[in-house]
């Protein structure tokens, strides 16, 4: 959980009022956040440098350190906690955050991007806060609150970058360029001249056809993002008018960043609340203003919220517990209610993150502990009980159970095995980090023969089993797939495959299951007809039927395989569908 430092006194004076330690730890456990320590600046200075003497100079006044929940993004500096407690006391309403067009009625800044950032960092967004009045403290929350978004949502920037600049000593509009790095040439922050040896970011873009970088209509340089802002542009006490810049490969988080950054220092504007509109120009002349403070509605009912939260409240008393959290409703028809999400509040994405805003408002606290209508002891999964009892049966027959991952390339999955993909059968990945996990295996026989290749040198004969899941695409149900349980085994040996023994493995893994094998065709039983499945040999290879439907197969595992996944040794292999048996 991301930890926001604040400073005690001023935190008091803003909500009206002191608290000891202990009434202000219960205070953050009413609004679910919590107080994780109380140090001061010389306190942490001390313990970093490791001597008391070093940090004499420092402040000795009271810091507040606490833990705020990693998607609660208005809640990463002192501004938004103190404003949201405030809400939460009744101090203060919830602030109507405005978009205001330029003084004097000027056309608004423009941000054109150019098409070759398509390649590296396609999205961009902006606006400007106006006559803003920053003191040292505010000023440091404000460079805070960035790095704090950076390591948060930003992913470290590979997701957003953020950019800051005194808008006064700029002239749009503004151009969102990618160039090849030798005709990029600035004075980074806090330099005097330019630095090839730019930040830890530049892995980021190290291997980008071209480097993204912001200039205004004098080709002065903004920033290189994600990797650093210009020294020309830097913010400083005395800055009045601020230009904020989001480049981004995720547009949703660019908007959810910028919102959080401008409404949380938009109170320090002379206009309070008030944000300037950037409009970004895109190639292909869709034009788009940032930052977009248009409405979101969910909508709920009273009788959802109290179901889930064990509380009866009117649809007024919510409303009311939702005003407190910093979210305005309305009531509606019956007893739905209306609620419009602020640009702060981008956690909230489902009925559900309102029932739980409610219940924190109401007080868990004051929740009635009740006894559940239905009795609902917990109890094993049928089909989990059933996979333990064959481990215990399959290992006290010798074998070693092993555990390969539920991910495998593409080709282990099809080509390695002789079966070719008809594009109905395995869930594939649509970003896969690597080619050996491309694809959610169908079946469990590729880890195993992955396991006997790593194993060469093992003293034969190898005998592994699994017990598991393989995913099958199935449009017959809510996410298109399903899982199914399979038994897997194989028997290596340098000498002989072993046929034999993993038919008595099937034989005895049925009479274990109280399954009599019957005569072909017939139901309520077992029985084996040869295969054609071509990942085993021909004529040492079966299908495994139940109830007269294949279940499964066993055999000599073919040359050819064997040899795809790097193992040479004759190998048997069985493996089953154990779900009909549950």
């Amino acid at each position: 959980m991301p930890t926001v430092t604040v400073d005690r006194e001023r935190l008091f004076d803003a909500l009206g009022r002191k608290y000891t330690t202990a009434e202000f730890e219960d205070l953050c456990f009413e609004f679910g956040i919590e107080l994780e320590d109380e140090t001061s600046e010389k306190e942490i200075a001390a313990k970093e440098l490791g001597s008391l003497e070093k940090a004499k100079h420092l402040s000795d006044r009271v810091l507040y350190r606490i833990d705020i929940p990693a998607n609660r993004y208005d809640l990463l500096c002192p501004e938004g906690i103190t404003r949201a407690l405030r809400i939460f006391l009744g101090v203060q309403k919830p602030p109507t955050y405005r978009v205001v067009r330029p003084p004097n009625n000027k056309a608004l800044q423009q941000l054109h991007v150019k098409p070759e950032t398509a390649a590296v960092r396609p999205f961009v967004v902006a606006a400007i806060l106006r006559n803003v009045t920053f003191t040292q403290e505010s000023y440091d929350s404000f460079i805070d609150l960035q790095d704090k978004l950076h390591n948060n949502i930003c992913r470290k920037r590979t997701l957003v970058a953020i950019g800051t600049h005194d808008l006064d000593t700029l002239e749009g509009p503004f151009s969102y360029e990618a160039l090849p790095p030798d005709e990029i040439n600035f004075a980074p922050l806090n330099q005097e001249k330019s630095d090839r040896k730019l930040s830890k970011f530049l892995h980021i873009i190290r291997d980008a056809p071209g480097y993204p970088i912001i200039y205004d209509s004098k080709r002065t340089v903004l920033s290189l993002p994600p990797i650093i802002n210009s020294n020309h542009s830097k913010i400083k006490l005395s800055t009045k008018n601020v230009f904020i810049e989001c480049t981004a490969t995720d547009l949703t988080k660019a908007k959810i960043v910028l919102n959080t950054v401008v409404c949380m220092f938009s109170q320090y504007a002379k206009d309070k609340y008030s944000v300037e509109p950037v409009e970004v120009v895109y190639p292909n002349g869709d034009k788009f203003s940032y930052p977009d403070f248009s409405p979101r509605h969910v909508i709920t009912t009273a009788s959802y919220i109290n179901g889930h939260a064990g509380v009866k409240l009117a649809p007024n008393e919510i409303i009311h517990l939702l005003g407190k959290m910093g979210v305005t409703a309305t009531s509606s028809v019956g007893d739905s209610i209306d609620v419009s999400v602020p640009p702060t509040r981008s956690d909230i994405l489902h009925a559900c993150d309102l029932m739980e805003d409610v219940a924190i408002a109401y007080g868990y606290n004051n929740i009635i502990e009740t006894t559940p209508k239905a009795y609902t002891p917990g109890a094993t999964l049928p089909v989990n009980k059933l996979t333990d009892q064959l481990r215990r049966e399959v290992a006290l027959a010798g074998y070693t159970e092993v555990l390969p991952l539920i991910l495998c390339s593409h080709d282990e999955n099809f080509k390695f095995l002789q079966h070719a993909d008809d594009g109905k059968t395995a869930v594939k990945l649509a970003n896969p980090k690597t080619v050996e996990y491309q694809v959610v295996r169908t079946s469990l026989l590729p880890g195993l023969l992955k396991t006997l290749a790593q194993n060469k040198d093992v003293p034969q004969p190898l005998k592994i089993f699994e017990v598991s899941d393989v995913v099958f695409k199935d449009d017959k149900v809510e996410r298109n797939a399903r899982n199914e349980r399979h038994l897997v085994l194989a028997y290596s040996n340098v000498r002989s495959s072993g046929f034999e023994l993993v038919h008595g493995m099937l034989d005895r893994v049925m009479a274990m299951l109280n399954v009599p094998q019957v005569a072909p065709g017939t139901p309520e039983g077992y029985y084996i007809k040869e295969s054609t499945n071509p990942t085993f040999f021909p004529g040492r290879r079966a299908d495994v039927l139940y109830n007269n439907s294949v279940i499964g197969h066993f055999g000599i595992v073919h040359p050819n395989v064997g040899q795809n996944f790097g193992y040479q040794y004759p190998t048997s292999a069985l493996e089953i569908n154990i779900e009909p048996f549950v």
